[in-house]
């Protein structure tokens, strides 16, 4: 991805800007362009965003399916910063529990799952309806673990054309305290552990946020 991460990191964020990919379920399609323009004679350049919480790489908090849930501003910083493994998903369909059941996962841990979503679900503007999703048994089993952050390399962790999948699997994991990281750029990353940093908008009492995230190898 662009951006400039230390040497020796990478990069997940998916940049924003105009025709970006979106979900179609949004409200609005990201409209991000120049308000003021120096080069074109005005006195500063400023850039106007016109976004959903839910743009681009972002976390979820239980607010958004939870009511009463905790929000961003609630959030614990090292819910989305220290020590994550990225997994690699083989099955070209859905995360399932056998699959994950051999990665021997741990309570505490931020697991984020590399598909085959990446990477070209954030290198087109176009949606592709067929992706890799977590299905609602894979994301029981994640609460049953105890994680402290998912992430999926996608705009979302259910399969869009079913709303009940959407539902349940973002229900299973916020409700059991555990922040949903959306939109991660993995296709460069290769399966290990981590140092990450993700930092999202401080949105005051914000059901999402889109993130800056980084990871630095650990091996």
């Amino acid at each position: 991805m662009s951006g400039k991460a230390p040497q020796g990191w990478y990069d997940i964020t998916i940049p924003i800007k105009q025709e970006m990919n979106y979900l179609p379920l949004d409200p609005v399609a990201p409209r991000i362009y120049r308000f003021s323009d120096a080069q074109l004679g005005a006195k500063v350049t400023m850039t106007m965003l016109e976004l959903i919480s839910h743009t681009g790489t972002h976390i979820d908090t239980p607010l958004h399916f939870i009511p009463g849930g905790t929000t961003v501003s609630d959030m614990p910083l090292d819910a989305t910063v220290g020590r994550a493994r990225v997994i690699e998903i083989k099955d070209p369909e859905t995360i399932k529990v056998a699959e994950l059941e051999k990665h021997n996962i741990r309570k505490g841990e931020r697991i984020l799952c590399k598909t085959g979503n990446s990477p070209k679900f954030y290198e087109t503007p176009r949606f592709a309806g067929d992706y890799v999703y977590l299905d609602a048994d894979a994301a029981a089993f994640l609460a049953e673990k105890g994680i402290v952050l998912f992430g999926l390399d996608y705009f979302t962790i259910g399969d869009i054309k079913n709303e009940e999948s959407v539902v349940k699997t973002h229900q299973t994991l916020l409700s059991a305290g555990i922040y949903i990281m959306e939109g991660c750029a993995l296709g460069h990353v290769p399966a290990g552990e981590y140092e990450l940093l993700c930092l999202p908008l401080l949105i005051y009492h914000g059901d999402a946020s889109p993130s800056r995230a980084i990871l630095r190898p650990l091996k």
